[in-house]
């Protein structure tokens, strides 16, 4: 629904962005509500049923509010506590078309409802560590093993963008080859949130050609000024198969990439037949 917004001239696209961000908010609350129920539906169809007003439905039966009431947060309070309507409010630039340098706190995918993560993948470091699996890493080129979640199977999608990136020239495989991670239970770096990494969804590549945000200006303290060394033929690759790419942030991670398939889904429309949707529809 994004793809009418976006423009070929880098010159325009920080404007266009902002009149999406702008539009997203303007929109009726049961419009946008009843999209983002119906993309996070779409994304995890063997995990979430259903919608009965406000709350989404599990397959198992619970029951978990989208929106909280509260739209007065600030973009902290929403890194904070963000409900699942906070999760999906921002439309994700999936593409080669994303404003650069990303607009003031314009991040899709860093805002996270956290019990909606623990729930899917696992609440506590042992639940997810039983469902993780070894992802033999461009075994062509050398490779290492990664672990990731097989909930969703991450693992399989991990391995398929593996495989595409070991046919990549040297001068591109360079910036993978030597990637710093996958799985670890830990909370972000000066932060008291939960790291995507904790649920065994998240990957970072190589820090020797990595560009991120607190190394940049050292905290809190001074602007933060942009920079990437990750080629778009990676990120493509990536989002191909469900990934998110942190270098399209205004708090940018550029090594770090992300399984979340809801903020990569082409339409609100629901998969056939209650199966996960093909990679066609999904973005995986």
């Amino acid at each position: 629904m994004w793809t009418c917004i976006f423009s070929a001239n880098k010159k325009h696209s920080g404007f266009l962005w902002r009149a999406a961000l702008a539009a997203a908010v303007l929109a009726g609350p049961a419009t946008a509500g009843e999209h983002g129920i119906q993309r996070l539906i779409q994304a995890y169809p063997q995990h979430l049923c259903g919608a009965e007003g406000n709350f989404l439905v599990w397959c198992d039966g619970e029951r978990m509010p989208y929106d909280d009431g509260n739209s007065q947060k600030t973009h902290r309070q929403k890194l904070e506590n963000a409900d699942l309507q906070d999760q999906m409010e921002q439309p994700y630039p999936r593409g080669a078309d994303y404003p650069l340098p990303p607009p003031t706190d314009f991040e899709p995918g860093r805002i996270r409802n956290e019990a909606f993560f623990r729930k899917m993948y696992g609440n506590n470091a042992e639940e997810v560590r039983r469902r993780l699996a070894p992802v033999e890493w461009l075994p062509r080129s050398g490779g290492q093993r990664l672990w990731v979640t097989t909930v969703n199977r991450v693992h399989e999608r991990l391995k398929a963008v593996s495989d595409e990136l070991d046919t990549l020239p040297a001068s591109l495989r360079r910036f993978v080859d030597r990637p710093a991670g996958g799985f670890n239970w830990r909370v972000i770096a000066r932060e008291k949130r939960l790291s995507p990494h904790s649920f065994g969804i998240a990957v970072d590549m190589n820090t020797s050609t990595a560009d991120y945000w607190q190394w940049q200006r050292g905290g809190d303290r001074g602007p933060i000024a942009y920079r990437n060394r990750i080629p778009l033929e990676i990120v493509l690759i990536f989002e191909k198969h469900g990934f998110i790419w942190g270098g399209k942030w205004h708090h940018f991670d550029t090594p770090h990439f992300e399984y979340r398939p809801e903020l990569l889904v082409k339409s609100p429309d629901p998969a056939p037949d209650g199966k996960p949707a093909s990679p066609g529809t999904t973005g995986d």
